[in-house]
C-alpha cells in the first residue's frame, strides 16, 4: 500500500488545507485538521480517477526524505506539518 506525504496548512483560522506534492492540484481541505484529514482519501480518489479517465496512473509516491531534497516542497515541509495519507485508503470495518 502506498503512502502519500501530505502538507497541512491552517494560516486560515476557520479553515485548514492539505495538499500532496507528489500529486499537483490534488488538494483537501475542512474546517478542522481532523476533517481535512478525512477528506484527503476522497481527494486523492478523485484525482487518481481523473487521471485514469486521461489514460494515466497515480505517480509513485516519493518518500519524506526525498522531499524534503526538493528545493520546490523543502520550505513548506519546514513550514507546515507532514502526514501520510494511504493509498488505497483502507476500508471501514463495519
Amino acid at each position: 500500500m502506498a503512502q502519500y506525504v501530505a502538507i497541512i496548512e491552517d494560516a486560515d483560522p476557520d479553515a485548514v488545507s492539505l495538499w500532496f506534492p507528489d500529486l499537483p492540484g490534488c488538494i483537501s481541505g475542512g474546517d478542522d485538521v481532523e476533517e481535512a484529514l478525512e477528506n484527503a482519501p476522497e481527494a486523492l480518489a478523485f484525482y487518481a480517477q481523473e487521471l485514469t479517465e486521461d489514460g494515466r496512473q497515480l505517480p509513485p509516491p516519493r518518500t519524506l526524505a526525498e522531499l524534503e531534497a526538493d528545493p520546490a516542497v523543502a520550505d513548506d515541509l519546514r513550514n507546515h506539518t507532514a502526514v501520510l495519507i494511504e493509498w488505497p485508503p483502507l476500508a471501514d470495518p463495519e
